[in-house]
Parts: C-alpha cells; structure tokens; sequence
C-alpha cells in the first residue's frame, strides 16, 4: 500500500502492517489562520454529484483520503456505498436519502435520562474506539492569535456513516467529557468548515435528549453534495446588537448566529452561542445545533453567496431513545433539512408534507419557544466583562 503524504510532508494512513496501528499515535493535522478559507467557496452549477470531483483542500485530502483508506480495510459497520437521494417536490427542498444500514446497524443509544447526565466511563465512550478508527488530532498552530484555550482534537470515523467522510470530533477521550458544548469543541468544528473548501462540509451537535447516542463530548462533521434550506433562510434580528437571528421559515424556527470569518467576531460568537447551549442544558431542554457555510441574516435566498459561517440552534423536546417505525429520527441534520431516511419504503412514499409533521412534532409548544427566546434574547444582552 502506498503511503500518500500531504503538502507538509504527513501521511494519514495506517501502515499496511495491523499490528502496528496501536504501536503508534495517530498524526498531528497542523493548521493555520491563513488555510481559514472564507470566501470564494460557491456551490457551482450544476453541482457534481461525487466529492471527487471537487477541488479539495489540505484539510479534505487528508480527511477523505484516510476516511477511504479505513472503509476498505473495513473499519466501519457497513460499506458506504452511493446514496439514493432526492430532493422531496414542495417549498421547503428537504433533501432525503435512503441509509437502510445505518438504520439497522448503528449503536444502540445510551440510557439516556437528562440533558445534564454525567459521564459515566462504565458506559461505551471514545477511550474504548480502535486505533485505526482515528483519523489524526486537530490541532491549530501554536502561535495563533486565540483567546481560547488550545484543545487535543481527535477526528474519529463515525463508524456508522450517514454520508460520505461521517467524522466524529472528540476532545481528549481520557478528560471524561459529558456531552455538552463547549467554546473549544465548538471553535475546531467552525474552523473545521472552514478549513474544508467544499460547501457541503457540514458540523453538527446533538445534545442529550436531542439524540445524542453517546454521552461523551463529540461533534459531527460530514460531506453532502447539496444545498440545505438552511444556508440561505431568511431571518429577522432578535436583539438591538445583531447577535442573535430567529429563522422564521421551515424546516424548522431556530436561532441564527453569523460569523464572517476567523479573528474577534468568530470567537466572540462562540462565546454567545455556547452562553446560549449553557442555558438550555441548565434549564433541561434538549436541543440540536448545525454549522455551514451560509448567507448573511437578513433577507437571504436559497441562491445567495456563502459569505461566512452560520450557526443555527434549535431548542426542542426531549427524546430518549430511538423512536421505531417513523421514517427518521430528527436530530441536528433533519432539522437542517437532511433526511436519512431508514426503509426503501418509506423512502419512496415520503412527501414534504409528512417530513414537516414529524419534525414539528419534535418541537417546543408555542409558550416555551417563546419563553425561550425571551431568555436567549436577554442572554445576548449580558456581554461578558
């Protein structure tokens, strides 16, 4: 097998020989402000419809090339194959696609009882992954200008995969993380997006009770060759200092955060968003959140520029467990849009109509979302000192 390296020289393959994947430490991705890719990330028309097509970056290389690499030594639960995909006919644009293995082979949840539930480190938890199933530790340069802590990250397979590159990322397994954001996960997932040059690179969190499987601090990072409603929604300001954006329309009202690039304003929307996650988890509401390229607030469309980052957060109810016999599960991708849908067929009769539904089933009754929002809301107003 040959040994691919990057531009500095690194491999991210496993030697060809098993019993020396856990006689070593996995690389270090090593990155810098300046590979923060910001503008200039379009989707093209027409959209190719594999990621190899695409001009990748560093960061894609590396992923993708060790992604692939651990699916043919068989790593993973099932081999991915090409998805079967549509985008459902109606207003919205949900885009489903048929995943039967992940439906049937993925990890059982965790008991799960509460948003705030401790790590327990008798339960599965990322201590316990193979070593072959680490893609490389995250790490920024050193000497770049943060006023957040340096966090050891981990890019881990998903080894239930919903799309193509299904990464995990996970700060240093041995600290007993319960699954709760925090401002340093939170920043590697954002810079992750923008390290990616594909549109399509999408982050994500799940908390407990918003179908979070595994207490153990991780966020999800994925490839999926199409626009999401959520990039360019339109949206209405909250608070009299444009921190903090309601999206209005469908698939689902959450809260907008935008960012137009690294430097002071990534990390001072960090700062809020995680003040924000920090409330409903004391408060014991469940709740998802979604990274992507995006459109400025405002009075966006479907077709806009994807000028810098958004961060849509939605409050919902809890769900415990894996619901049986509905089409999805709505986590942080369903609200966004993206449908992995569990049967051929359900996926063949499903209709915009009957997604809607089951999402908004999942939502907060009408008085809470807006006692929620009054919270947030007086939240932005407390800048901190």
């Amino acid at each position: 097998m040959a040994i691919l390296c990057d531009s500095h020289g690194t491999s991210y393959l496993l030697p060809p020989d098993h019993e020396d994947w856990g006689e070593q430490d996995a690389p270090a991705f090593v990155y810098g402000q300046e590979e923060l890719v910001v503008g200039g990330v379009q989707w093209p028309s027409p959209t190719p419809s594999t990621l190899h097509s695409w001009p990748l970056s560093r960061f894609d290389s590396a992923l993708c090339s060790a992604w692939r690499q651990r699916m043919e030594l068989g790593l993973f639960h099932y081999r991915l194959g090409e998805l079967q995909t549509q985008v459902l006919p109606g207003a919205v644009g949900f885009v489903a696609q048929l995943n039967v293995e992940r439906g049937v082979q993925r990890r059982r949840p965790q008991n799960i009882k509460s948003v705030r539930q401790a790590f327990d480190p008798e339960q599965f938890n990322f201590n316990k992954i193979r070593p072959g199933e680490v893609l490389f530790h995250l790490h920024r340069e050193p000497d770049t200008p943060s006023t957040l802590p340096q966090e050891d990250i981990l890019v881990v397979i998903n080894i239930s995969p919903l799309e193509w590159g299904h990464v995990l990322l996970v700060p240093e397994p041995a600290q007993g993380l319960a699954q709760r954001l925090l401002p340093g996960v939170l920043r590697a997932g954002l810079e992750a997006v923008l390290l990616s040059s594909h549109p399509g690179f999408r982050v994500g969190f799940n908390s407990l009770g918003g179908l979070a499987s595994v207490n153990h601090l991780h966020l999800h990072g994925y490839y999926l060759a199409h626009r999401l409603p959520v990039e360019g929604a339109p949206s209405q300001p909250l608070d009299p200092g444009g921190h903090l954006y309601l999206l209005q329309t469908l698939p689902a009202p959450g809260f907008l955060f935008y960012t137009s690039g690294p430097g002071p304003d990534l990390e001072a929307m960090i700062s809020r968003v995680c003040r924000a996650t920090d409330y409903l988890a004391d408060q014991e509401i469940a709740h998802n959140l979604f990274v992507t390229r995006g459109a400025p607030p405002g009075k966006a469309s479907p077709c806009s520029a994807l000028a810098g980052v958004r961060v849509v957060l939605w409050a919902r109810k809890s769900s415990f467990g894996i619901k049986e016999g509905e089409a999805f599960n709505v986590a942080l991708c369903e609200l966004a849009g993206h449908l992995p849908v569990k049967t051929a067929q359900d996926f063949s009769s499903l209709t915009e109509a009957a997604a809607k539904a089951l999402i908004q089933d999942c939502l907060l009754p009408p008085a809470q979302a807006a006692a929620v929002r009054a919270a947030l809301v007086a939240l932005m107003a407390q800048e901190e000192p």
